[in-house]
């Protein structure tokens, strides 16, 4: 355990040393953490923003997964080459206990119970919202550890065409091209990319194994588009999708030692909604949602198909969204019937929740206040209570403090419970749903082109599902995730500068033990430099050691990850008004590492494109 007021302390000195400017900026809008518009300098939570240009920095990183890595209080593990299963954790919560929307409709498999994040490539986004901490009293089932919300482009004003094209190391290529605008009260936008890379072998060292050497590449094709029409002032209809179909080449343990096999993965995601938005008075905002996903994983061994996941999620609700006298309430009902299908034998395939919620948030003089309470009626495990509670002061225009609590819970998914035997693996129908308690509290520094906070927080999971280790799932009892994160934004002149430092406890109460592939410590650091057509960048990001799995006292010898740092550096030149030349290099110095106990790391590789972004 961490010595917290020693940190705490550090966090408020850290925090306080920044320098004092005039206020220019009135924050970025989010939808996210209220689930209405709202201003960041006016929140009570912990959220991050990251804009289409730090997508467009990202070069060659074709998934969600890296960029968010580069965020404050979020680490990621990746059994290899791009395409490869990753998963996500936001502050030491399991890759399964953060919600993923896109275009506000849940999207992931209700097998594995997380989201696909190897096949969200950023070409189709426009901006990412990231709530961290327990958000069940907004959203329901998974939210323990966070949400992460996605918005595909949307078009305005006259049409622009976007493109992109570039080239790199693994014999990487990509290319994307799109259309957004609006006239008339129509808004539209439609995109399409495609990606490739031959990779590198999955496994660190495929010649002292029966793991076939051969390069594990991936191939990704996605589109997105919206549609809408205002039928009058505060009236809107609108569409929207995405689409991604990637196919990633694997290494399996199962290889017999006479043979070298092909294994292949196809994941295929799909997010598609559809809105009515009205002002029904000056005071009453409704929006009315159908959105439908589907996320389907089929695998392949020497081109035959071996086992088939599928999950279709349908999703319906009605939010109200009404100006008070004081504050703003929200209320909404909402249903979700989430079906699973395939190769696999499940005894119950089907499940709906009929979720009720409302909430209130509101300012009274230098007084903020959040209020939140949802009720889940799961057809599996009956009904679920969560709630939150959030206060805060503004201790003057830059200074504010605020503290909240909050519960959150996951249900067991269809894999946990009802999982067939296979390769010795199966489900407990047993199980309990985990749930979690989490209190925090933050100090907030907002001034001109300024921004800090130091954040301490405590979440306690109950009936922790675990298969980390072992043969069949089990409810591990208690755990904690304690820790305490430092972040700083800002500009000099023509250099902006943004930092974070995170230090975790995540451990296992029964034994006191870490839990698997969480650093106690974790930092990021990125500076940029404009001058003239030219912008350069350099990026850090330092990683401690990890366990590769939970603690088991049959096997109390665990495999130690070790702590690694990587630097990356990006370019680019402004050729013309709309056309501009980039490169992006990553791990310059080929640092060796794992993410995964014997699962190989891309080296130093470079990335070089061409883009066309009309500048407005």
């Amino acid at each position: 355990m961490y010595p917290r007021f020693t940190l705490a302390a550090g966090a408020l000195a850290l925090v306080a040393a920044f320098p004092a400017m005039a206020i220019d900026d009135a924050g970025t809008v989010v939808v996210t953490a209220t689930r209405f518009p709202t201003r960041t300098n006016e929140l009570l939570s912990d959220v991050s923003v990251i804009s289409r240009e730090e997508i467009d920095q990202a070069g060659n990183t074709s998934t969600v997964a890296e960029l968010l890595a580069r965020q404050p209080g979020i680490e990621m593990s990746r059994n290899g080459n791009i395409g490869s299963q990753t998963d996500i954790h936001i502050r030491g919560a399991a890759s399964n206990q953060t919600l993923l929307l896109i275009d506000g409709v849940r999207v992931g498999s209700a097998t594995s119970g997380a989201a696909t994040w190897s096949r969200i490539p950023l070409s189709e986004v426009d901006r990412i919202e990231i709530l961290r901490g327990p958000s069940s009293a907004l959203y329901g089932n998974d939210a323990i550890g966070g949400v992460v919300q996605i918005f595909t482009r949307r078009g305005d004003g006259p049409a622009q065409v976007f493109a992109e094209i570039g080239a790199g190391s693994q014999e990487t290529s990509s290319g994307s091209v799109g259309i957004a605008g609006g006239t008339n009260g129509w808004r539209y936008s439609l995109n399409a990319s495609l990606f490739k890379t031959e990779g590198f072998s999955n496994v660190r060292n495929p010649a002292a194994s029966n793991f076939n050497p051969d390069r594990d590449g991936y191939d990704n094709q996605s589109a997105s588009g919206s549609l809408s029409y205002a039928l009058a002032k505060g009236h809107e209809l609108g569409l929207s999708f995405l689409s991604s179909i990637g196919r990633n080449r694997y290494d399996s343990g199962y290889t017999p030692a006479t043979a070298r096999l092909d294994y292949e993965s196809q994941s295929d995601i799909g997010s598609y909604s559809a809105y009515s938005k009205n002002a029904l008075t000056s005071n009453w905002n409704s929006t009315l949602r159908y959105g439908y996903s589907d996320d389907d994983s089929t695998d392949y061994t020497d081109s035959k198909r071996t086992s088939v996941f599928r999950t279709e999620q349908d999703q319906i609700a009605w939010q109200n969204d009404l100006k008070l006298p004081v504050g703003n309430a929200l209320l909404a009902v909402e249903r979700l019937t989430q079906r699973v299908s395939g190769t696999s034998d499940f005894s119950t395939s089907k499940r709906t929740i009929d979720s009720y919620l409302a909430g209130w948030n509101g300012l009274l003089g230098d007084h903020r206040l959040q209020v939140n309470a949802r009720r889940d009626e799961n057809s599996q495990f009956g009904g679920k209570n969560t709630g939150n509670l959030a206060y805060g002061y503004q201790i003057d225009d830059a200074w504010r403090v605020h503290a909240s609590y909050g519960t959150a819970y996951k249900a067991p998914t269809f894999n946990d419970l009802y999982y067939p035997l296979t390769y010795g693996y199966y489900g407990n129908p047993n199980l309990k749903p985990e749930t979690a308690r989490n209190a925090e509290a933050a100090l907030s520094f907002e001034r001109g082109k300024h921004r800090a906070s130091a954040t301490y927080y405590v979440n306690k999971v109950t009936d922790m599902i675990s298969w980390s280790g072992r043969v069949t799932p089990v409810n591990i009892g208690n755990a904690t995730l304690e820790g305490v994160s430092l972040s700083y934004g800002g500009q000099f002149d023509d250099i902006d500068i943004a930092a974070s430092v995170d230090f975790l406890d995540a451990r296992d109460d029964a034994n006191g033990k870490a839990l698997a592939r969480r650093a106690r410590e974790r930092a990021t650091l990125s500076i940029g430099k404009r001058v003239g057509a030219w912008e350069a960048r350099g990026e850090m990001v330092a990683v401690g050691k990890r366990y590769d799995t939970d603690y088991d006292p049959a096997f109390p010898q665990r495999n130690v990850l070790g702590a690694y740092t990587l630097f990356n550096l990006y370019g680019s030149y402004a050729l013309a008004r709309d056309w501009s030349l980039f490169a992006r290099a990553d791990n310059i110095f080929d640092k060796k590492y794992e993410q995964a106990l014997d699962y190989a790391t891309p080296g130093a590789s470079i990335f070089v494109g061409l883009r066309y972004k009309p500048n407005l």
